[in-house]
């Protein structure tokens, strides 16, 4: 098996359990776990914003340790971790504890990220480099559209859930340290990257994308559970739904190449709104809310893979530090969204909060990759003005 299957098979698996179940399988449940542990809206999301705290920690720490230690021994920390904190999401007794839980397990999706990128960029070539990135990338949305099967399948009890979670990370463990190359990838390590105009538009789109997405992955379940009276079933269709859209995310590299980052930045955003107003909405039905959630999925993954690129080509010599940048401040605009949106629901309703992150998404628009060149190798792009 060639390098970029290998090294993309298995980040594609533990993106999907680190994302998928580790992070965002927490807005699935949360009617659940509201119900059990009495958390309220507000209360929910500075839960996620704990989780998304959590990851701003972890993905600068992966970056520095990614330079300096190899890809391996910070893939596998990410598996450990990973399981650690769902395991101990399955067990908690109480709010606080549940919250520190789900941070850890934010954290493992921090871990994850940039020593797959340094594994790309030490093993594979230059030319399959962006595909192999956004395929590995789109594992986000398997573990998502897994995890409603398993919703649904268990009835909505999640510390089963999380338990079952929990064990495959740690299987997952085993074939992370069995695949992933020890090397760092790129240069020397080196201190605080260079914050030019591509790395400063970056920061300002992904963040406020960031703060647009938790709309859904914090309250895409309690959304539905107000306006179309949905249970764990109904939430567990749109998560997979979510999920099976995101598969889309695993062609951004291609279509990157074909028809330039900026094109494809701008129509993705646009499709992400139009999935939270969907899901959301006053006027939402259960055909659209479906059709909503796909969107949506399909423009997340699709996103934080242009996000992916535009870093990694930003600073090529520093791949692990390119990456984190972009995922950090999409966490610290889901670190800021979740509590925001939180509020916006109990105090103005959804009407009000839906419509407010659907257009944040938009203006994330103002913010270009102008700038950013392509691996050598790899085709002109299309690139449209800056």
């Amino acid at each position: 098996m060639s390098p970029a299957r290998r090294i993309g098979a298995t980040g594609f698996g533990l993106i999907a359990v680190c994302y998928g179940f580790a992070r965002f399988a927490f807005g699935l449940f949360l009617p659940q776990i509201d119900a059990e542990l009495q958390l309220g809206s507000s209360l929910g999301g500075v839960i996620s914003g704990g989780s998304f705290f959590g990851y701003c920690i972890a993905i600068v720490l992966s970056a520095w340790a990614t330079e300096r230690m190899g890809a391996r021994r910070v893939a596998i920390a990410a598996a450990a971790v990973a399981a650690i904190g769902m395991a101990g999401i399955a067990l908690a007794p109480s709010p606080l504890m549940l919250a520190a839980a789900v941070m850890v397990a934010g954290s493992s999706t921090g871990l994850a990220s940039p020593p797959m990128a340094a594994a790309v960029a030490a093993a594979v070539r230059p030319e399959r480099q962006d595909v192999t990135n956004t395929v590995i990338n789109a594992g986000t949305s398997a573990g998502v559209a897994l995890s409603g099967p398993i919703a649904l399948a268990l009835a909505g009890q999640w510390r089963l859930a999380f338990g079952a979670f929990s064990a495959v990370a740690a299987l997952l463990l085993v074939a992370v340290a069995r695949t992933i190359p020890s090397e760092r990838g790129g240069e020397a390590p080196g201190g605080i990257p260079p914050l030019g105009g591509p790395v400063r538009r970056l920061i300002g789109a992904s963040f406020l994308m960031g703060m647009a997405s938790t709309a859904l992955w914090s309250f895409g379940s309690e959304l539905v559970a107000s306006r179309l009276g949905w249970s764990s079933p109904g939430a567990g269709l749109l998560w997979t739904l979510i999920g099976a859209g995101g598969i889309a995310g695993a062609f951004a590299g291609s279509l990157v190449i074909r028809f330039g980052l900026l094109r494809v930045h701008l129509t993705f955003l646009a499709l992400m709104a139009a999935g939270i107003l969907a899901v959301g909405s006053a006027f939402t039905f259960p055909g659209s809310t479906l059709i909503g959630g796909a969107l949506f999925g399909a423009a997340y993954v699709m996103l934080t893979g242009v996000y992916l690129i535009w870093g990694v080509r930003a600073l090529a010599d520093r791949p692990a530090t390119g990456l984190m940048i972009g995922f950090m401040t999409i966490a610290v605009g889901q670190t800021a969204g979740a509590p925001l949106f939180g509020f916006l629901l109990d105090e103005m309703g959804a009407g009000l909060a839906v419509t407010a992150f659907a257009a944040i998404a938009l203006v994330s628009g103002i913010f270009t990759p102008g700038g950013v060149a392509a691996p050598a190798g790899t085709p002109a792009e299309r690139q449209g003005p800056a």
